[in-house]
């Protein structure tokens, strides 16, 4: 990926290729979806920072002059009707839950796959149309790299990702004809909160160093044996929603340092 890019007092400004742009980011109001907020807002778009935090979405809607939405996109009932005018969707909402299936609460497992794949597919269903009359539009499906392989006790999650790996390529086949693209990014574990805790509870149970927490039990797989910086992930959907990624569309972009190769 090329791109021209300016600095500020040493830090990368991206060109201005979403002005006049409208973007909505779900699960923005920390993480990789806040890391995501303020990149295509550093690209001009006006970005709708969507997320069941209330405080954190305005606080991040506060930061790059976006607009706040508070919303649970475990109530998929209430986006039945919903119609978005958006130029750029990035479905990035997610939550893990870890359990033998046979210990699955059937709730739980409703519940993610509510957030992760029947809400994604609501907000494209909402989304298409403003972005059919426009002749231009942009999907971005946070997926994972367990939407490319499976692990042991995450039924819910990787059936999921799995589910949201489809959806992306038939709106891809259904849309790219009418100038809108679709496609996932697969992360491995990335640097946020949620998995910095998990660290340190693990290093805790073992008895462990978090570094080899890290390289011996989160990031075994990988070749990489580094956790993934949220920037990374929203540098990536930057070039994707960018000119250059117009004809990037139905593919999944592993970003988990050779995990899925095996």
């Amino acid at each position: 990926m090329t791109e021209a890019t300016s600095t500020v007092h040493g830090e990368r400004r991206p060109e201005q290729t979403l002005s006049g742009r409208n973007a909505l980011v779900t699960g923005g109001g920390s993480g990789i979806g806040a890391a995501i907020a303020r990149e295509l807002a550093a690209r001009g778009a006006h970005v709708t920072v969507a997320d069941i935090a209330a405080d954190a979405a305005q606080a991040v809607a506060s930061e790059i002059g976006g607009t706040a939405w508070e919303v649970d996109l475990a109530d998929t009932p209430a986006l039945d009707d919903l119609r978005l005018d958006v130029d750029v969707l990035v479905n990035n909402a997610g939550i893990q839950r870890v359990s033998p299936i046979e210990e699955f609460e059937p709730d739980e497992f409703r519940r993610i796959h509510s957030i992760m794949l029947i809400a994604p597919f609501l907000l494209v269903r909402a989304a298409l149309p403003h972005m059919y009359a426009h002749g231009w539009g942009r999907i971005v499906n946070i997926s994972s790299v367990h939407g490319l392989v499976a692990s042991p006790f995450k039924s819910a999650y990787v059936s999921a990702k799995h589910g949201l790996e489809g959806l992306s390529k038939v709106t891809a086949l259904e849309a790219g004809p009418k100038g809108v693209t679709s496609v996932c990014i697969n992360p491995g574990y990335v640097r946020t909160p949620l998995v910095e805790k998990q660290i340190a509870d693990q290093a805790a149970v073992h008895g462990a160093a978090e570094e080899d927490v890290i390289e011996d039990i989160l990031l075994r797989e990988a070749a990489v044996k580094r956790l993934l910086e949220p920037r990374e992930v929203a540098s990536l959907v930057g070039w994707l929603t960018g000119p250059d990624g117009a004809m990037v569309s139905g593919a999944s972009w592993a970003m988990d340092g050779g995990w899925s190769a095996k």
